[in-house]
């Protein structure tokens, strides 16, 4: 009998030290567990913000050669409008600047003078940031316009 007493006594002091020598483990995921899943922020997209051009109307006829080049600025709005400026022979030109109906590509600048001239343009979009076209002055002087960088 005291042979299944210490076979008893074995397995329970086995059992105590195997427990023993684990109590201070734990069991690292060999994966990394995602987090829970939480409420969805959306940001909203900030609006565009408009872009702005810089123009260079070329005299194109004997009218326009007293003038010399012109540098002009259009600022899109990138609504299918936008903002048209330049000076001439000291006169200040403002107005506005419009995509041509049914079309992405092609539109029309006009100015009106702070002297009572005027400036009307078209033009055509060959990029994004590039164009070309015409200005004509209410002098008669005419103007090859070419738009960007």
């Amino acid at each position: 009998m005291n042979r299944m007493k210490i076979a008893t006594a074995s397995k329970v002091l086995a059992a105590v030290a195997a427990a023993a020598s684990l109590a201070g483990c734990y069991v690292v995921p060999l994966q990394p567990t995602p987090a829970p899943a939480g409420p969805t922020v959306v940001v909203p997209a900030a609006p565009p913000q408009p872009v702005t051009f810089t123009a260079r109307l070329y005299p194109s006829n004997p009218l326009a050669t007293s003038y010399g080049m012109v540098a002009a600025v259009v600022t899109n709005d990138l609504n299918g409008r936008g903002r048209f400026s330049t000076a001439l022979d000291g006169e200040s030109f403002m107005g506005e600047a419009t995509r041509v109906a049914g079309s992405q590509r092609d539109g029309v600048a006009n100015g009106a003078g702070s002297r009572g001239s005027y400036l009307n343009c078209r033009y055509t979009m060959n990029s994004p940031t590039m164009g070309t076209g015409t200005c004509v002055h209410s002098s008669g002087a005419t103007f090859t316009m070419h738009i960007g960088s």
